[in-house]
């Protein structure tokens, strides 16, 4: 496979195996861990913990479907969200962490999983030509704009989610 996607396959191969191997590290993590700090925030200075990782993927997740939903019925978006611009995005992540700070371990973890299912299921539903055969936002195609906010940010996650496993001493 491709290290980028270009296609509709690849998409959801990426998205797909980056899911497997990070819910199986989320599953590893006992409750008690789930809001301990120690993982390099989004913004410069800041920890973060394992449930703000999955708030992040989440909230993440859930942009990008309602990007798709409003352009889809010719309603405005406002990217990257409502009162947003591209170079806050460390706010935004603390929004998406403020957002979920009360739900527990275990929704967040379901609530990850169907959000997931939710842009694989919408993925499904289009063809390679929606996906990456024209340009969506400004110069990037749908596809490119789903990978972005999907399966890269759940690489880079899982990549801190693992070091702080390691740093806890969680096999």
């Amino acid at each position: 496979m491709a290290s980028v996607p270009t296609n509709k396959h690849e998409l959801q191969l990426a998205i797909q195996q980056v899911f497997d191997k990070i819910l199986v590290d989320y599953e590893d993590i006992p409750t008690n861990l789930s809001r301990t700090l120690g993982i390099e925030g989004n913004v410069k200075g800041t920890e973060i913990s394992v449930s703000d990782t999955l708030a992040y993927l989440i909230g993440w997740g859930k942009l990008v479907i309602k990007w798709y939903r409003l352009s889809s019925t010719n309603q405005p978006v406002d990217f990257p969200e409502s009162g947003y611009k591209w170079n806050e995005l460390g706010k935004l992540a603390q929004s998406f962490h403020y957002e979920y700070r009360d739900w527990s371990y275990g929704d967040l973890l379901s609530e990850f999983k169907r959000t997931v299912n939710e842009v694989l299921s919408l993925i499904d539903s289009l063809s390679d030509y929606q996906l990456y055969g024209l340009a969506w936002y400004e110069k990037y195609t749908l596809g490119k704009m789903i990978q972005f906010n999907t399966s890269s940010p759940m690489k880079n996650m899982r990549a801190k989610v693992r070091k702080f496993k390691k740093n806890h001493g969680v096999t």
